[in-house]
């Protein structure tokens, strides 16, 4: 029961921010928003993203804006 009142919450609120994102994107940019794109229970079991060193990297310098360093492969401390 537990399970089935969260993909039921999920599928409410999936069905809200896919309206929302249509509501605020641009149609020149890119393809609308599906439910699916909200919806965690409508995913595939094997879809997962890989953690690796290049991902690492990118979410680093998206969030604090320093690199990893090359040499030794270690993050600098902030």
């Amino acid at each position: 029961m537990a399970e089935g009142h969260g993909r039921d919450a999920w599928g409410r609120n999936a069905l809200l921010c896919a309206l929302v994102g249509n509501c605020h994107r641009d149609p020149k940019k890119g393809r609308a928003f599906k439910v699916d794109d909200f919806d965690p229970f409508d995913r595939e079991p094997g879809e997962v993203i890989k953690v690796n060193r290049e991902n690492l990297e990118t979410m680093r310098k998206a969030f604090t804006g320093s690199k990893v360093n090359s040499e030794t492969g270690e993050f600098p401390i902030l």
